[in-house]
């Protein structure tokens, strides 16, 4: 341990470097400005990747964004490990917000901050970080997969998947894609929420009218969408769509002050739902509303507006199916319609909740690599409110693969959002432990 442990800080100067550069390319898969920048980023991560030792890289695609597959062979009778990471980011939003610009990598304090400094270009350099640690030539097999559309709903992930089955099946499988439960607290994610969405249209009038002239008789759209949004929740702000799913969190506490602090709620602001926070973050139905097209109040004038739309998201508990939540939420919103007014649907994309597991020699390894590389502090099973939806296509396609969800993020790394930032001491022990775990993966076999 003592060894691979100075391995990776001997190394990590030179991966921070090359994260640094990473994250200066603006792959954004999502705008098509961006696509060029996408190619370029998987061209250095393939050279990246190539330069670190391994034998055989190639940029890959299947009718979307280009991904990167390298390959280390197994030495005889030790197991294979197939590392995942993405190289595509989200958009940025109004870089004014940012303190400092999106794409030119800041250090301050313990963070370096940037888009794509944790999510997910940080995975990317933890799988670096690991190999060059082991100078190349790890005790097991290393097949390295970075996704080039992650961030875009992977459309065309299932595809490379088949197409490579041979190139990327391995005995284990690490999703670097997700969180630890707080600086200084390592965490395997266990399970995570699926998503379902759709854009709900109400209509009230063939044209806008005059709020004077009309008003009081006639509902103006949005109004009416105000009515029918709020059938979505009930008085405690729980769920009440019919027939969802609800499953069961783990009892791990999380104190109510951090997670005021961690979510940034306002003073004052009352929780919503019922049951624990984690029941209700990892092992409950949620649904939001995240967009909405209306008349701006900037043009408004005293009309009644016609019609609204809005964007609906719904977070599908372990176990649930996410297509039947998305069937479930669409009769509730039609069977709600206020007013006889029109309602429509456009159904949105799906995918399934994960769930796993988390036992077996794999698992095992997985925990005394980060007990070690956090110092003797204990890993905690999480759950994840979020949605990683491709994870479950890996389970579906490697069935006999152990799927180890871990990740370099913490609950203030602001991933997707403004001052998405890395926090470098973390990310030192992601590193540790992965370099750790490669060694004790070979163990397990032995």
């Amino acid at each position: 341990m003592a060894d691979i442990t100075s391995r990776v800080h001997d190394v990590l100067p030179s991966v921070l470097d090359d994260l640094e550069h990473l994250v200066r390319i603006p792959s954004i898969w999502a705008q098509p400005e961006h696509h060029d920048d996408v190619h370029r980023s998987a061209a250095e991560v393939e050279r990246l990747l190539r330069e670190a030792g391994f034998a055989r890289t190639q940029i890959v695609e299947a009718g979307g964004a280009p991904a990167v597959i390298a390959h280390h062979p197994a030495p005889p009778g030790a197991p294979t490990v197939l590392l995942y990471a993405h190289h595509d980011v989200q958009p940025t939003g109004d870089p004014a917000l940012w303190t400092s610009p999106p794409f030119e990598p800041t250090r301050r304090g313990d963070r370096l901050y940037a888009r794509g400094a944790a999510d997910d270009k940080a995975g990317v350099a933890a799988h670096l970080a690991a190999f060059r640690a082991h100078d190349g030539n790890p005790p097991v097999g290393v097949t390295v997969f970075v996704e080039g559309e992650e961030e875009s709903g992977s459309p065309s992930l299932v595809a490379l998947l088949e197409q490579y089955r041979d190139e990327l099946t391995a005995d284990a499988i690490v999703i670097a894609d997700s969180a630890n439960w707080s600086v200084g607290v390592p965490a395997l994610t266990v399970s995570l929420r699926g998503l379902a969405d759709c854009v709900v249209t109400v209509e009230t009038l063939g044209h806008a009218v005059h709020s004077g002239i009309w008003g009081g008789v006639v509902p103006d759209a949005l109004t009416t969408m105000c009515r029918l949004l709020a059938t979505l929740h009930d008085e405690d702000g729980a769920v009440a769509v019919e027939g969802l799913h609800h499953g069961t969190a783990s009892d791990l506490e999380y104190p109510e002050d951090r997670f005021r602090a961690e979510s940034s709620v306002l003073p004052g602001v009352e929780q919503i739902g019922r049951g624990s926070i984690v029941q209700r973050l990892w092992a409950e139905p949620a649904v939001s509303v995240v967009g909405l097209d209306a008349t701006p109040v900037a043009t408004a004038s005293n009309t009644l507006a016609p019609s609204a739309r809005a964007m609906i998201s719904m977070r599908v508990a372990p176990g649930g199916d996410a297509t039947a939540h998305l069937d479930a939420l669409e009769a509730h919103l039609l069977r709600h319609a206020p007013f006889g007014a029109r309602v429509t649907v456009e159904r949105g994309e799906v995918g399934e909740p994960f769930t796993v597991q988390a036992d077996g020699p794999a698992y095992d390894a997985a925990r005394s690599a980060f007990r070690d590389a956090w110092g003797g502090t204990e890993p905690v099973d999480m759950g994840m409110g979020g949605s990683i939806p491709f994870i479950a296509e890996f389970a579906r396609i490697f069935p006999d693969a152990a799927v180890l969800v871990t990740g370099v993020e913490d609950p203030d790394t602001r991933a997707h959002g403004i001052d998405e930032g890395l926090h470098v001491g973390e990310f030192a022990k992601v590193c540790v432990a992965e370099a750790l775990l490669l060694q004790r993966l070979a163990d397990t076999v032995r």
